[in-house]
Formats: structure tokens, sequence, C-alpha cells
């Protein structure tokens, strides 16, 4: 499975979750959770994937990598 690593990825933790929660703002909904920061990060890699694989066979378009997003 190819990997999308080009994609901002913000981890973060949640107390209410007891576990590291990691997103990929560019992809609507694109999240995962960990134990650990690193298992949050891999969980993440296999669902961008999977998410770019459902919005192809849905002939939905997949965003561009954009890089570093900057919020206000």
């Amino acid at each position: 499975m190819k990997t999308n690593s080009k994609y901002e990825v913000i981890i973060y933790w949640s107390k209410e979750d007891n576990s590291f929660i990691a997103e990929a703002p560019e992809l609507a909904g694109c999240m995962a959770d960990g134990k650990t920061y690193s298992e949050a990060l891999e969980n993440l890699q296999i669902i961008i994937d999977e998410w770019i694989e459902t919005a192809k066979s849905l002939k939905r378009s997949v965003p561009e990598p954009r890089g570093r997003l900057m919020f206000a």
C-alpha cells in the first residue's frame, strides 16, 4: 500500500479517549488514534491511503497536499 505522507498531520493527546489522535486536515474526516504518538501516526497513514482509495473508487476528487497549513 502506498503511503501518502505529504499531507499535513496534526497529532494531539485526548484525555477523553485516553489516546493520541492523529488528523489529516486536508482530507475531511480523516483521522486515527493510537496508544502512542507513533502508533497514531502509523494508523493515520493507513487511513490516508484508504481515504484516497475510497475517494477514487467513488470518482471523487482527491485534494493535492498543500504542505503546511496556516491557521488564524
